[in-house]
């Protein structure tokens, strides 16, 4: 393994999300990150008779070609460090073989597993010790709809998607413990694998493999794997915050600690950076997630929708035939009135893949609203809807922590969503700060480059880094539209 001791380093930040993947070279020194596209894929699920999967065969081979053309570029490269979505997972026979393509999350085979567990467990009991919200498809769900199966059976590790890239590319088993931190089966307090639950859940403790937290080594590419890829050293893999929105807080160019932070793509995370858990009654009823951050940091937020609303809809209507296109929709959207119809993202109707109007449309009618006459109109429903969301996230996390914030950070891909970005501010009173967009890939980057020396100290100084270095855009609440918010919240049944 090269120096640790270096003034610039080129990494590779391997994101995947769970609508596309991406490979970006990331030229760094203590200034400046400089990100170049390698290679960008789709990504999606794939419906076998069996269920919704991952072709976790395709995001490896996409991984490596990403990964040949980063190291043609800087044949130098000093790391790779890879991040995803949460909570889905590859199952390892004794051989280290996969056993299946991973089940998506969207997949319906967790339906009435959370009430069992939950009334198994213990609602209270799972908060107190994980400090997770509970949404359908988290690990522990999952994992309990396995039992029985056979691959469960065989199984002598369960590895969450970006630990499983990273075992192919170096032949070692580590979970990374901010991925781990959603599966709800990781001890917020201890960051350790709760093995009472585990147990307690009936699942297999010999599946969960030992922990490692961002900046670890994490093994170095296997000779035949560097061999594909043209490497021409051992190139190391360094574990970052392998949930991508752990690597999305990292790149938050916040000046202060009193900032929330959105993490904007196909979902949106909602929140606020903490140094405990808020593990209270409250919490646990207002759904908050506690999940863990890179330095020791918990990210105290709720998972809404996100764009999911949006990407689902454009593909229902070019299906049906229709000439679509975004920009151009948000642009009228933007004319269309405000908050004329607005829904709770969250509805759990809207989780699975499918006509995502017709749903939003039905949705409207239940709640005594209009339907949505036109792409136009229903594209202003998503995101005033998105908005309203942020808002009564934001505010109850501050609520619920404490702790008082001045300012909103939109990143990821949302942060390019300039109507969107401004009912945020509007919806919330505060200003938002929107950017950087491939603030994932940007925090990823900034986890290797501190591991090989190139950055030091802590989040605060990592964080100067985009802060001085990349293009940001500020929006300012529109004045005395509370009433307005407060009224569209009362409309749905959610504070405001």
């Amino acid at each position: 393994m090269r120096s640790n001791a270096s003034r610039s380093a080129a990494v590779a930040a391997v994101d995947l999300g769970a609508s596309s993947g991406r490979v970006m070279l990331a030229e760094v020194d203590r200034d400046r990150v400089t990100l170049t596209e390698a290679h960008r894929f789709d990504n999606g699920p794939v419906r076998l008779p069996d269920a919704l999967h991952w072709d976790a065969l395709r995001l490896y081979a996409e991984t490596t070609t990403g990964l040949r053309t980063a190291l043609a570029r800087r044949p130098d490269l000093a790391s790779i460090g890879i991040d995803s979505w949460a909570v889905d997972y590859g199952l390892l026979d004794s051989g280290g073989a996969l056993l299946g393509n991973p089940v998506h999350y969207r997949d319906r085979r967790t339906d009435g597993v959370p009430e069992r567990v939950v009334a198994a467990l213990g609602a209270q009991r799972l908060y107190r010790v994980t400090g997770l919200q509970l949404l359908p498809f988290n690990t522990l769900f999952q994992l309990t709809a396995a039992l029985g199966t056979p691959a469960l059976a065989a199984a002598q590790r369960m590895l969450l998607v970006p630990d499983l890239l990273s075992y192919w590319l170096t032949g070692v088993v580590g979970s990374e413990v901010t991925n781990a931190s959603t599966t709800q089966l990781l001890d917020v307090r201890t960051r350790e694998w709760s093995t009472e639950l585990i147990e307690q859940a009936g699942l297999p403790a010999r599946i969960f493999g030992p922990l490692r937290r961002p900046g670890d080594h994490a093994g170095e590419l296997l000779p035949e794997v560097g061999e594909a890829i043209g490497a021409t050293w051992p190139v190391p893999v360094t574990a970052v915050g392998s949930h991508d929105t752990a690597s999305a807080v990292v790149a938050v160019p916040a000046e202060t600690d009193r900032f929330a932070f959105i993490s904007c793509g196909t979902w949106s995370l909602v929140g606020l950076e903490l140094t405990e858990p808020v593990l209270s009654a409250a919490s646990r009823r207002a759904n908050f997630s506690n999940e863990a951050g890179v330095d020791g940091t918990i990210r105290y937020l709720r998972n809404v929708m996100g764009l999911w609303l949006l990407q689902e809809s454009l593909r229902a209507w070019r299906a049906a035939g229709l000439d679509v296109e975004l920009t151009d929709l948000l642009t009228e959207a933007a004319r269309r009135p405000a908050l004329a119809a607005v829904i709770d993202p969250d509805d759990p109707e809207f989780l699975p893949p499918g006509d995502m109007p017709t749903r939003i449309a039905k949705a409207c009618v239940r709640l005594g609203q209009p339907a949505p006459a036109d792409p136009a109109a229903m594209v202003r429903c998503i995101v005033d809807s998105l908005a309203l969301a942020h808002r009564v996230a934001v505010r109850q996390a501050q609520e619920l922590s404490g702790r008082d914030v001045d300012v909103v950070h939109v990143v990821g891909g949302g942060a390019r969503n300039e109507l969107l970005c401004q009912l945020t501010a509007d919806a919330c009173g505060l200003p938002v700060v929107a950017g950087p967009v491939e603030a994932t890939a940007l925090g990823n980057a900034l986890v290797q480059a501190r591991a090989l020396g190139v950055l030091d100290g802590g989040l605060a100084e990592l964080r100067a880094v985009p802060r001085r270095d990349t293009t940001l855009r500020t929006y300012r609440p529109a004045p005395g539209a509370a009433a307005a918010w407060q009224a569209a919240a009362d409309r749905i049944g959610r504070p405001g």
